[in-house]
């Protein structure tokens, strides 16, 4: 294969060129460095390189015009936009950025196609007015200002241009207008010299008519690398802007069109093959190009082509080891580096300006990994340890005095972390440049590599500077907001360029970079509909018909460059692998190109379509058992001796490995920041409140007086108890308050019922209130003690009749303490676990001779009170409509024997702790 630039090079030899002397514009830098690599192929002696510029390049020096970057332009348009407007009708910076960059897109393209400016801006306010939705021939204020913006857009052109052009500084478009007026001052005194185009395609109405009239002043030659496959057919939109230049330029008239090639009907291997996901795309092209290599020894006649830059990242991590030599020509977007996140976030803490910060913003700061390693110390990690503190306290909202005290080594780290901005973009940029030094520092001190690191911390530092520089000089940053929105356009922009050997090894690039270049096998990842081509967009102020009208570009446009670089990849190529997303997605995916459809109704070339998904092999559920090692055992025998409470007995039945992590190798569930009031603290609150209330009162009898002081410090007792469980974090507004108020309502409720009890005439004598109870029982086959322990919520006497009852905050219906058969209650957990609770208590009190039998036992169901005291019963059978409510010996004696089965399970060193399936 001979690619086109060889091709050129050749053909101006037999011209009997000097090479040196010509002068080459292409399309990109990039080109370039092939072209001066296939000319020193040509060349038997050593010569001066001739000039080499890209069309952007060449057009700069033509105009006598610096490039300013585009952020700089968005700070001088708004000086330009203060001089004109009104200081009343003046939008602040932040909201002025917004819509600016699109008049900056638009005055670009009006320029480049040299549209003449009074034309354009007075056609667009005549149909805005025209458009404009009031009926009323007296315009409101919202009218008047909106017609007002289309007429000062002329105006806003005109100062803006002329402010530009006098500090000899241009936008990409009015460089382009001032290089077509220089233009005939420069073929006079450019002494001769011969302009070659080559590898151009879609030209601006500026490039046209610089290429034309260095063309008809004889200063030019210009190649089209177009195939006849495209050129031909009247209708493929590869071929359209050529088929267009062919026809419209006088030169070519009298001139031959170098040149129309025949390579796209030579016979290739074309695959399309779909992927599920960007990264299962970049998996592929890593086994791809393992495949490849193994074919393939030289690695530069292999390029891959990355529809999407995101996928940089996931395909450099996928590139076989045995390609150690490559060339990365697209540069990272500086917003896909790691480091972006960081300040993301930062800027995300302080926009607001808070006085206290939410924990978990505070989370995500500390625990972020450029911050991280920033905190350490010899024996541990200073941020983990605040945010165990945190956790621990339950705090919500921190402030950064807090913060301070949490540390005594990092202060002042906390301090450029979280030290207020005071909505003072000087500030922020000041401490995000020492946060950088601090990183750079830590990074100096190890002796590892972390030139990746520091390479991202030097970009971030140029952008802070630039940052910086346009702050001091425009002063339009008002708002940390104001500067977010800078900070998030320079990101977006700003790219961190890789080095590499351009001509060896493998090419990783673009669809721009590939403009020109010529591979003999091709990967061309993300062909989707939405992205090649890009479709339908519309970021513009001028409308769909104004562009026809002026025959400015639009979509169709946009759609039909990309179609050439796509067909342009092909046409040289042997081999070409297209990958597609299968995965269907919010916003784009799913959907195969249309250039895929295009190829395969073209029928020229066989394509073979494969969709590959993943190898996800079938697992097998199996249940988790562990095996009871003498190890094992012996923490068994240590419980055994601390003793078994029933809600851990409860456990147990529920599902076994949930009582092995727990009580066994004594797993604790992770410490979480509690930023809505949990159940679970809801019932500790209503517990511990009734206790306070009744405790005092054991051995008395409940009387109305009593119960009346305890509804009239409610309010008082709940909060106390809040304060305590919850510690820092707040319940004095949102979800937390509706809770604290529904604790109190339980509360009050109950005490109601039991008011409403003592009018009637009942009589309530509190025996004992949250009694810890312990004993310790035999079991034969055991050779070692079992303890039994646990705390009752309550003991009474309800008119002589002793009643164990257990407080539930949730919701309990009578039939969960009801049981048929005495089996049951170690087998079921969501049935019977309530009945095996209160009866072990009452078993536990009857072993101490702590009540007469027999008894009453039952659960009071804050959510269900209105069913009183939920009393434990024993049915005959299951469709029985009578039990028996009375607790005696033989209850639990019949009981007894099913909790020492259980317990005995649990301690057989044969029975393995085997994993339940749970609904």
């Amino acid at each position: 294969m001979i690619s086109f630039i060889k091709s050129v090079l050749v053909d101006l030899q037999k011209q009997g060129l000097k090479l040196d002397d010509l002068y080459f514009i292409l399309p990109s830098k990039r080109a370039g460095v092939f072209l001066k690599h296939h000319l020193s192929t040509l060349i038997d002696q050593p010569i001066f390189a001739p000039q080499i510029l890209s069309s952007e390049e060449f057009v700069e020096e033509l105009s006598g015009l610096q490039n300013l970057p585009n952020t700089d332009l968005l700070f001088r348009l708004y000086e330009t936009y203060k001089a004109l407007t009104n200081e009343e009708e003046q939008e602040s910076f932040e909201s002025f950025s917004k819509w600016a960059q699109i008049l900056l897109q638009d005055f670009n393209e009006i320029d480049r196609y040299l549209i003449p400016q009074e034309h354009i801006f007075d056609y667009l306010n005549a149909i805005k007015e025209l458009h404009h939705w009031s009926l009323d021939p007296d315009q409101t204020d919202l009218v008047k200002n909106h017609l007002k913006f289309w007429k000062q857009l002329k105006n806003y052109y005109t100062a803006f241009t002329d402010n530009l052009l006098q500090s000899k500084q241009g936008y990409q478009g009015l460089i382009y207008r001032e290089a077509v007026d220089n233009l005939e001052s420069y073929m006079g005194n450019c002494k001769g010299k011969i302009h070659v185009f080559l590898g151009f395609n879609a030209l601006n109405t500026a490039e046209s008519q610089i290429i034309q009239g260095l063309l008809k002043n004889d200063l030019a030659h210009i190649y089209w690398d177009i195939d006849k496959a495209f050129i031909d057919d009247a209708i493929h939109d590869a071929g359209l802007f050529t088929r267009q230049h062919r026809k419209q330029w006088n030169y070519f008239e009298t001139q031959p069109f170098n040149w129309v090639s025949n390579h796209y009907n030579e016979p290739k291997n074309i695959q399309a093959i779909g992927i599920p996901k960007l990264v299962g795309q970049a998996k592929y092209i890593g086994q791809l190009l393992e495949e490849l290599t193994e074919k393939e020894t030289n690695l530069s006649n292999i390029a891959v082509v990355l529809g999407e830059e995101q996928l940089l990242l996931p395909v450099l991590n996928s590139i076989p080891k045995n390609i150690t030599k490559l060339n990365v020509t697209m540069g990272l977007p500086l917003q896909f580096v790691p480091l972006a996140s960081f300040f993301e976030q930062l800027f995300t803490v302080h926009k607001h300006n808070p006085k206290q910060f939410y924990y978990k913003d505070v989370i995500g700061l500390l625990l972020h990994p450029s911050v991280y390693p920033l905190f350490e110390t010899t024996s541990t990690n200073a941020s983990s340890a605040i945010v165990a503190n945190i956790q621990k306290n339950n705090t919500v909202y921190i402030t950064v005095h807090e913060l301070r005290e949490l540390t005594s080594s990092h202060k002042e780290l906390i301090e450029l972390l979280f030290q207020s901005w005071n909505d003072n973009p000087e500030t922020a940029l000041k401490y995000c440049s020492e946060l950088i030094l601090k990183m750079k520092a830590n990074f100096d001190s190890e002796k590892q590599n972390h030139s990746l690191e520091l390479e991202y911390l030097y970009r971030f530092n140029t952008l802070f500077n630039q940052l910086s520089e346009l702050d001091t000089t425009y002063k339009h940053l008002k708002s940390i907001i104001a500067l977010q929105s800078i900070y998030k356009e320079l990101l977006s922009s700003e790219t961190l360029d890789f080095k590499g050997e351009p001509l060896e090894g493998l090419q990783i690039m673009g669809m721009l970079e590939s403009r020109v270049l010529d591979f003999e096998t091709v990967i061309i990842s993300s062909v989707n509909e939405g992205i090649l081509p890009s479709g339908k967009t519309n970021n513009s102020f001028i409308p769909f018909d104004v562009k026809i009208e002026n025959k400015l570009p639009t979509f169709k446009d946009k759609d039909a460059v990309y179609t050439y670089h796509f067909y342009r990849l092909l046409q040289r190529a042997k081999n070409v692998y297209i990958l597609y997303n299968t995965e269907i997605d919010a916003l784009k995916g799913g959907e195969k190109s249309r250039f895929l459809t295009q190829l395969e109704v073209e029928g020229i070339h066989d394509i073979k379509n494969t969709i590959i998904s993943p190898d996800v092999p079938i697992i097998e559920q199996k249940l988790i058992e562990i095996i009871k090692t003498p190890s094992v055992i012996e923490q068994i025998k240590v419980l055994s001796g601390k003793g078994y409470s029933p809600s851990s007995l409860t456990s147990y039945i529920r599902n076994p490995m949930d009582f092995y992590y727990d009580k066994i190798l004594g797993i604790k569930e992770f410490d979480e920041v509690e930023e809505n009031i949990a159940a679970n603290t809801l019932g500790s609150v209503i517990h511990n409140s009734l206790e306070d209330f009744y405790k005092p009162l054991e051995g008395s009898i409940l009387t109305v007086e009593h119960l009346k002081d305890f509804k009239s410090r409610t309010k008082q007792m709940v909060t106390k108890h809040f304060e305590e469980l919850y510690n820092k974090g707040g319940f004095s507004q949102g979800k937390n308050l509706i809770i604290f108020e529904i604790a109190q309502r339980y509360i009050s409720n109950f005490l109601n019922l039991e008011l409403e009890s003592i009018k009637q005439g009942n009589e309530i004598k509190i025996l004992s209130i949250e009694a810890d109870e312990a004993i310790n029982i035999k079991i034969e086959g055991l050779d070692f003690p079992i303890k039994l322990k646990g705390k009752v919520d309550r003991i009474d006497s309800f008119n002589g009749m002793t009643r164990v009852v257990d407080y539930k905050s949730g919701k309990v219906e009578q039939n969960k303490v009801e049981i048929v058969n005495w089996e049951d209650l170690t087998s079921d957990y969501d049935k019977y676990s309530k009945s095996f609770q209160i009866l072990c208590y009452a078993y536990m009190m009857r072993q101490q001779n702590l009540i007469q039998l027999p008894i009453e036992a039952g659960i009071i169901s804050f959510k269900n009170l209105g069913e009183g005291l939920l009393k434990f019963g024993k049915k005959a059978s299951s469709h029985a409509r009578s039990k028996d409510q009375l607790i005696t010996n033989e209850t639990l004696d019949n009981f007894e024997i099913e909790l020492k089965k259980l317990i005995l399970e649990i301690c057989n060193p044969k029975l393995n702790f085997t994993e339940k399936e749970l609904d």
